[in-house]
């Protein structure tokens, strides 16, 4: 059952940013991402837990590539929400640099969170931190990031097609 997304007024759109992140980054569909909340410049994404996602079949540990995308996506997101929140208006983004601390290995059967946040944009340059968990134990992290996304990569952010978002490029 999947979990209504929470929103601050001045945020984007929840049902938005769902559809940037299926349709928009076709890689976090086949994974199974889901949207979970999304504020001005902080969200969470979580990746449901898929056999064929696994690394180790012994323990059925999930594979780091995977954590890997769903943080690394869950930090654009983040970038995405704080610069709507800041301009009104979407832009497209590349991430830079995109640093991660594995903490310990996500657990098998488990569905696994990610939550970032944008604390700093620049005219060019957005920064943010996040980090994996299980929704049971949000303190003991899986995973951490810090990463820079370059602000204005291309003409046009990853919106699905008939996407009605002020300031986006048609």
């Amino acid at each position: 059952m999947s979990e209504v997304p929470q929103i601050s007024s001045d945020a984007i759109d929840p049902k938005v940013v769902e559809a940037m992140v299926l349709q928009g980054i076709p890689h976090c569909a086949a994974l199974g991402v889901r949207v979970i909340e999304v504020k001005a410049s902080h969200v969470t994404l979580s990746l449901p837990y898929n056999a064929d996602l696994v690394g180790d079949p012994v323990s059925g540990i999930l594979h780091g590539g995977a954590v890997t995308s769903l943080i690394d996506s869950v930090a654009g997101m983040a970038v995405f929400a704080a610069l709507f929140a800041a301009q009104q208006k979407l832009q497209a983004i590349a991430t830079l640099d995109l640093r991660i601390d594995y903490l310990k290995p996500a657990l098998a059967q488990k569905e696994l969170y990610a939550t970032a946040e944008c604390y700093k944009l620049t005219r060019s340059i957005a920064f943010a931190r996040g980090r994996a968990y299980h929704p049971e134990t949000p303190d003991d992290l899986v995973a951490n990031c810090v990463g820079t996304f370059m602000i204005g990569s291309s003409d046009k952010p990853p919106l699905p097609k008939g996407a009605k978002v002020p300031g986006a490029a048609p």
